[in-house]
């Protein structure tokens, strides 16, 4: 597999290891930063890569620095020419995951707006084992967090601390993931993807209301799905209870593609195997990011 060399910080290439923040910068002291984990992949015919919906990856990082009031926006052009010099300078040799960190440098008080960094990072990531086996989720006693409070469709790296927890309460008590309620009792999302479950053949979706991520890779899913199906993806609320009367559930995220949830609660999901709906999505997913059908979206991205 190939190594993660060279990292990009503030506009320039470095060796990956000669990368520095100071520790009493904002973005350290007060979790003053925003991220997005972005996607590479390798087309396995041409051997091109192309970055998977930059355009709205860059857009909702604009939206995030807004929000937080940053004091400086980004060219997209020039982020879109480093970072395709970030992928070329590390030579990778199969798909490339990439994480772009925004935050503040200033050292000193709270409220500072600037000066804004940046870093972007390019390394390889392994497919999920989930992916093939599904996952086994336990509702979270953690609740997901309001709009009012820390605004989770903003991809702030504060907001997941409240993913942490509840993901390390998954582990301790069993399960491979976890699923989060809003504060309200609804169906929130998972730790770090977008949930999706079928009942009575209808592909049902919590909507943006339910303090959820405003997820790329949902909106993919969501697209796809109309596109080969002809039917529209339910959003709404969801009930704790009606997870036990899934026929098949996923998860969606750009780290985690698509994985199948098999159990939840201790549960079976259906009959507790991966269902036929999500397997297609799987498929349908995997041939639009790797380019093997035509782009009609303008997704693709050439480095």
């Amino acid at each position: 597999m190939w190594q993660a060399n060279i990292i990009l910080q503030n506009g320039q290439l470095m060796p990956y290891a000669e990368a520095k923040v100071h520790p009493m910068t904002l973005g350290m002291t007060y979790a003053t930063a925003l991220f997005e984990g972005l996607r590479a992949y390798r087309n396995p015919v041409t051997g091109e890569f192309k970055i998977f919906r930059l355009a709205e990856h860059l857009k909702r990082l604009q939206a995030g620095m807004k929000v937080m009031r940053f004091d400086h926006v980004f060219d997209p052009e020039k982020i879109r020419q480093e970072l395709a010099g970030l992928i070329r300078a590390n030579e990778p040799d199969d798909d490339v995951y990439i994480r772009m960190l925004v935050y503040i440098e200033a050292l000193g008080l709270m409220a500072q707006t600037g000066p804004v960094g940046y870093t972007a990072a390019a390394s390889p990531r392994e497919r999920p084992k989930f992916a093939d086996t599904g996952m086994s989720l336990g509702v979270s006693s953690w609740s997901r967090l309001s709009d009012n409070a820390s605004p989770p469709r903003v991809k702030a790296t504060a907001n997941y601390h409240n993913a942490r927890l509840t993901q390390l309460q998954a582990k301790a008590d069993g399960y491979d993931g976890a699923l989060m309620l809003t504060p309200s009792g609804k169906v929130s999302e998972a730790p770090i993807a977008c949930f999706f479950m079928v009942r009575d053949g209808k592909l049902i979706t919590p909507n943006i209301g339910s303090n959820i991520l405003e997820s790329i890779t949902r909106d993919t899913v969501i697209t796809l799905y109309q596109e080969a199906t002809g039917r529209s993806v339910v959003e709404r609320e969801i009930d704790r209870s009606e997870l036990y009367f899934a026929d098949e559930a996923f998860l969606c995220g750009t780290g985690q593609e698509i994985i199948p949830i098999v159990q939840i609660d201790r549960l079976p999901v259906g009959d507790g195997t991966i269902g036929v709906q999500t397997r297609s999505m799987q498929k349908i997913y995997f041939e639009t990011v790797r380019g093997l059908t035509p782009d009609g979206h303008g997704w693709l991205t050439p480095v």
